[in-house]
């Protein structure tokens, strides 16, 4: 019998952990985590390891934060699509008050922690909570210009780094800024085409003018293409103390072109399996030149 106990008691265990971590997306939220740490490398000759453990955990809060809302607004629209049905919320598992007040102690642990490096920090945490929160996740069902409105707060964290480390807004952490937030575009319109068919059911236009098709792609290869210019321009100096190489501006811009390449062939094939590649292609992108920009600073 206790044994019995013991099992449902580790059960409900795993149960209520595996909900948190969905309410809190902490797969997502840590690759923002690996954005921030990237940026702040960028930015320092001397790693401070304290203050990158407090940007980590800082920037973990605020996007748990930002997805715990998104998923209390949302909770009757996610019931409708098949890919968010068996979130925590839209089942019951979890009631909208406790979501609610992890939502509420995410933003003032995120907050306080990223204050505690520099208030612009915290400034630029909060303004990435509030537009994702309450301006992208109300646009989402009205207008697919949402994407823009949501690729904002999707490209604080890169900048939040260099912001981190040198308590300066400039022309480098606008780079950085630039760098993740054209490249949100190829990678949302990419889950766009997938998830299609299921956003509609819930009212939802993720792709440029609401339309699954060749116009769609257009957009995305145009965006694709700012994305490596903005991505591989440090090479001219134009972006104060942040510059690359010559040989890393030509890895960034051969990783962009594979990108571009699956871009071209989902606006031949229109089909599914080229957007899944390009949304992967999308990804690989973001992390590996994150990585190249950092392994090219520390060589010179």
């Amino acid at each position: 019998m206790e044994s019995t106990v013991i099992t449902d008691n580790k059960i409900s265990m795993q149960a209520i952990i595996s909900d948190f971590k969905q309410l809190t997306k902490v797969g997502l939220s840590l690759s923002v985590v690996f954005s921030s740490v990237a940026g702040y490398l960028l930015a320092i000759d001397v790693v401070n390891y304290f203050t990158l453990l407090l940007l980590a955990i800082g920037g973990f809060f605020m996007v748990g934060a930002s997805n715990a809302f998104n998923q209390i607004i949302e909770k009757d629209t996610d019931l409708i699509m098949k890919r968010t049905q068996n979130r925590p919320l839209p089942t019951g598992r979890m009631s909208v008050n406790v979501a609610l007040t992890i939502a509420i102690l995410f933003t003032i642990f995120g907050l306080s922690i990223l204050y505690s490096i520099n208030a612009k920090t915290a400034l630029f945490g909060a303004i990435s909570i509030f537009l994702y929160t309450s301006v992208y996740t109300p646009l989402k069902s009205v207008t697919p210009l949402s994407v823009f409105v949501g690729a904002i707060p999707g490209a604080i964290p890169f900048m939040l780094g260099w912001v981190a480390a040198t308590n300066q807004f400039g022309m480098e952490a606008g780079f950085l800024f630039m760098i993740q937030f054209f490249w949100q575009f190829p990678h949302f319109w990419a889950i766009g085409w997938l998830q299609h068919e299921e956003y509609q059911k819930a009212g939802f236009n993720m792709l440029p003018m609401g339309q699954k098709n060749k116009g769609a792609v257009k957009q995305i290869i145009f965006y694709t293409v700012i994305m490596i210019l903005v991505s591989i321009s440090p090479v001219l100096k134009l972006s104060g103390a942040f510059y690359i190489h010559p040989i890393t501006a030509v890895i960034v811009a051969l990783l962009g072109i594979y990108m571009l390449y699956f871009g071209v062939k989902l606006h031949k094939s229109e089909d599914n399996i080229d957007a899944r590649k390009l949304m992967l292609s999308s990804v690989l992108y973001i992390t590996v030149v994150q990585i190249v920009y950092v392994v090219d600073k520390f060589l010179h």
